[in-house]
């Protein structure tokens, strides 16, 4: 299949950026898990956004960003963060109080969520092949992230961390609508400063923040800060208006197959037939959802070709034109 519309390029393009986004977040969780317990989810949260949004504003500044910035753009960034900000926390607060596995499949539920919402918020339409990647990439997630072969257990944790599925979903939406006419740069450093502002305010009302923190934790706070939060949410922001917020979700459940995929290799952890299983179903799912518009289109093109001309598409023959030769 030859893939010829430059609208269908840019959104292939598109979501091979979100890919490596994914695979930056995928590759996080290991050193997550270390800082998290040497110190506080929200401290460090609100260091990591911090310090994303310190990179940004430095970018923004240079380049001339702030002139033009509209209320607008300060609206709609603002919303993006609060969603951003509410993901996490749901997050964190609900790993407390339910597994790991039951948390990432919960998460992963927001690539159910987008085009529901996308359908009431953004009168988008879904193609088929799309809800039939949904299904499959669903799927997989539940056997990459849940541990049927160990009984499946939900508890109250389960209904924090569908909050955060939501909020994930509610901030893809609202990327999606913002990104057709909102400068990248100040929208994702609004998103990422307002998420930063709460996350402090969170660790002051809820935590008791360390001062002393130490180098190593600085240190990854900033590979977070600038690698993962600021360049993956400006990419995120600046190639979703090439995509839609399906495909946005779609290839956002790559990101437990590449946490996996490092727990493995830094961790010693075991990628069991399950696993590997799931992980397959998510790849198909994407590829289902990528590749199924193409083949229709380039399906009903053939048909279109080959269809044999009736009586009234054949042009008259206009005085004085020879058709002989």
């Amino acid at each position: 299949m030859r893939v010829s519309s430059p609208g269908v390029r840019r959104q292939l393009l598109a979501d091979s950026a979100l890919v490596a986004v994914t695979f930056i977040w995928g590759s996080t969780f290991v050193l997550v898990k270390d800082i998290i317990e040497q110190v506080s989810p929200m401290l460090f949260l609100a260091m990591r956004f911090a310090l994303g949004a310190l990179v940004l504003a430095a970018v923004a500044v240079p380049l001339g960003k702030w002139r033009g910035f509209s209320m607008r753009e300060l609206r709609w960034g603002a919303l993006t963060g609060l969603m951003l900000w509410a993901g996490y926390a749901f997050q964190t607060v609900g790993l407390q109080w339910t597994t790991a596995s039951n948390g990432g499949f919960i998460t992963g539920l927001s690539v159910v969520m987008v085009p529901l919402f996308g359908v009431l918020l953004l009168r988008q339409r879904p193609h088929r092949a799309a809800m039939a990647g949904v299904v499959l990439s669903t799927t997989g997630l539940a056997l990459l992230t849940l541990h049927i072969e160990q009984g499946l257990q939900f508890n109250l944790g389960d209904l924090l961390v569908l909050g955060c599925a939501v909020a994930f979903a509610l901030q893809v939406i609202t990327i999606a609508h913002a990104a057709a006419w909102a400068d990248p740069l100040r929208l994702a450093l609004v998103q990422v400063g307002v998420a930063a502002l709460l996350d402090a305010l969170a660790a002051i009302v809820f935590e008791h923040p360390i001062s002393n923190v130490s180098p190593q934790i600085w240190a990854g706070a900033a590979f977070l800060g600038i690698a993962a939060t600021g360049l993956a949410f400006t990419i995120q922001v600046t190639v979703q208006r090439f995509t839609t917020a399906m495909h946005t979700a779609l290839v956002f459940t790559l990101e437990p197959v590449f946490a996996a995929i490092f727990g493995v290799w830094l961790q010693g952890d075991r990628f069991g037939w399950l696993a590997l299983l799931g992980a397959a179903f998510i790849l198909g799912g994407m590829l289902v959802a990528e590749l199924g518009p193409q083949f229709a289109l380039a399906r009903r093109n053939r048909a279109t070709n080959r269809r044999p001309y009736s009586l009234a598409e054949v042009p008259p023959i206009q005085p004085g034109t020879d058709r002989s030769h």
